[in-house]
């Protein structure tokens, strides 16, 4: 039985994996030009999902599970691991953290006036006439209410906001005061105070946001996109961004990225980018080698049940 990783992990996370499965054959290469002669004689292959093709799955005979140590699959070729039976998981959850500090950080700076405290300071302005607000009484709107989204609603309430989420089944989640679904949108938006989007790219989720969703929002509202950039087509977003529909938003994820520099989301008053940095955290590979690591186990011992196995039609 051959394991391949197209990561090249630090020596240390590489005798941590070895050190747990003793008597496994692992391969680990600097990407996937250098692990394809393995890979065709791989059971497991591990990847950061962005490196695969239809093509080369399609060649494959051997391999039964891939590992994807991201949470993101828009670039993984999941129906043709679909048509070969090949179990995909992720590391999905593992943002929760970081990605709802994150979050209620951007909130907590909109409403004390962050930015504005750093100019003045720059400026050595003394001036106490900024229009502080609180977070407790406002609502915050969480477009997909899953792992990350369930973490932001938590926090959420030790703030006393009010949230509301909106997710594919409609059904109850805790710290969520109130669920609708995707198709009830234009009902849940005109709600918030704070729309916060930690939605996955897929077929569903691609240009789901249009014009006359950012119409129905408050003129106060904050929009803050920390899930992926196709949610809006570029040229809406820059359409409402533009006619101030809403009061600011916050881009954390592009179509294109990393966003040139000529672009003018950089220079929009009403606009805040930062570098799809969201995510980021230093427990990022600790927290994702120990879903690999179970779900070996579970591999090994054919179980089934995988943390974070792909519905390889929903795509996520």
């Amino acid at each position: 039985m051959k394991i391949v990783s197209s990561i090249l992990f630090q020596e240390k996370r590489i005798k941590e994996i070895e050190g747990a499965f003793p008597g496994l054959d692992f391969e680990f290469y600097d990407g996937i030009t250098a692990a394809e002669a393995s890979f065709y004689d791989a059971e497991v292959f591990v990847t950061y999902g962005e490196d695969l093709t239809e093509e080369i799955i399609k060649k494959t005979t051997k391999l039964n599970w891939i590992m994807v140590m991201s949470a993101g699959l828009e670039k993984m070729p999941l129906a043709a691991c679909k048509e070969k039976g090949i179990v995909v998981t992720n590391a999905g959850g593992i943002h929760k953290t970081p990605m709802a500090e994150f979050t209620l950080g951007l909130i907590l700076q909109y409403v004390k006036q962050a930015e504005t405290l750093w100019e003045n300071q720059k400026a050595k302005k003394w001036t106490r006439k900024l229009p502080m607000a609180e977070v407790a009484g406002q609502s915050i709107l969480i477009l997909g209410v899953g792992a990350i989204g369930g973490e932001i609603a938590r926090l959420s309430k030790a703030f006393q906001m009010k949230t509301i989420g909106v997710n594919t089944s409609g059904k109850e989640v805790e710290y969520v005061d109130q669920i609708f679904k995707v198709d009830q949108l234009e009902d849940a938006l005109p709600q918030a105070d704070f729309i916060v989007s930690v939605l996955p790219s897929t077929k569903a989720t691609k240009g789901l946001l249009k014009e006359n969703h950012f119409k129905v929002m408050k003129e106060t509202a904050v929009f803050i996109n920390i899930g992926r950039g196709d949610l809006v087509e570029e040229h809406v977003l820059l359409n409402v961004i533009q006619s101030e529909e809403i009061a600011h938003f916050y881009l954390d994820v592009f179509q294109d990225e990393p966003l040139n520099e000529d672009h003018p989301f950089w220079v929009m008053k009403n606009v805040t980018v930062t570098p799809h940095i969201s995510s980021l955290t230093k427990n990022y590979l600790t927290r994702s080698i120990e879903i690999f690591k179970e779900n070996l186990h579970h591999y090994l011992n054919n179980t089934g049940r995988y943390l974070n196995e792909i519905d390889l039609e929903r795509g996520y």
